[in-house]
């Protein structure tokens, strides 16, 4: 179990945690400590990456698990959201619909002996979905910052059907090879 996969087992099980904060009624603090415990929880998928590329210390494991926690963490944000009237719910349905697909072809892959790693549209999609629920997990007052929060709605939702025709257009001889 090297630092990067430890990071991202770190991750996942911050998630708990994370939704605890987001969603017990303790006050306007129990805010500000989920989003610090979601910021946490994002900075370390940028470094789990990086250390496992600057190092050599990419594994199968990391491969499949990181994203899995991203899904992890990203979906069980946008489920908190939705419960708060934060963001639409056909919005958050579209994301984890996406997720879903994609852990899906990820599987069948497996299944063919080939790890997909995540593209960098999906890097794209995932950096934008994390700044988009810490915006909305702040949720300050004002017009400039509503618009922020609806511009990165939107957004992360064009990504994250861009990232999907990408990843399976990128990958489209496995849906022949394998009888998909």
């Amino acid at each position: 179990m090297n630092l990067p996969n430890k990071l991202t087992l770190a991750r996942v099980l911050l998630i708990p945690v994370f939704v605890v904060l987001m969603l017990a009624d303790l006050g306007e603090w129990q805010k500000w400590a989920a989003l610090a415990v979601f910021a946490i929880a994002s900075i370390t998928d940028l470094l789990d990456g990086k250390i496992a590329r600057k190092n050599n210390l990419v594994t199968n494991f990391g491969k499949f698990m990181d994203p899995v926690a991203d899904k992890l963490l990203v979906s069980s944000a946008l489920i908190c959201l939705v419960s708060m009237n934060l963001i639409p719910a056909w919005v958050v349905i579209v994301i984890i619909a996406r997720e879903f697909a994609v852990s899906g072809f990820r599987l069948v892959a497996a299944q063919q002996g080939v790890v997909l790693a995540a593209g960098i549209w999906g890097k794209i999609k995932t950096t934008v979905q994390m700044i988009m629920i810490i915006v909305l997990i702040a949720n300050l007052p004002g017009d400039v910052f509503y618009w922020i929060g609806q511009i990165l709605i939107y957004a992360a939702l064009a990504l994250t059907i861009i990232s999907m025709v990408d990843y399976m257009w990128s990958n489209r001889e496995l849906l022949t090879k394998g009888g998909i």
